[in-house]
């Protein structure tokens, strides 16, 4: 049985760590509070350059935020 891999992220956690609302991290990375929330919920999985610039608007690494 082939096992799915599915994207998991720590992106609220860290978030919260940084005091962001996710108004704000939403508008330093130029997409919607809507778009934030469901990458936090896993319910959108972001594009390689999404998931980029939200390591460097946090100062993460990929795979700080970014999982299977």
């Amino acid at each position: 049985m082939k096992e799915e891999l599915i994207l998991k992220n720590n992106l609220k956690k860290v978030r919260l760590e940084k005091k962001l609302s996710q108004m704000q991290l939403a508008n330093m990375v130029g997409v919607s509070r809507n778009t934030i929330s469901s990458i936090e919920t896993g319910q959108f999985n972001p594009t390689a350059k999404l998931a980029l610039i939200l390591c460097i608007a946090l100062d993460k690494k990929f795979e700080d935020l970014f999982y299977f």
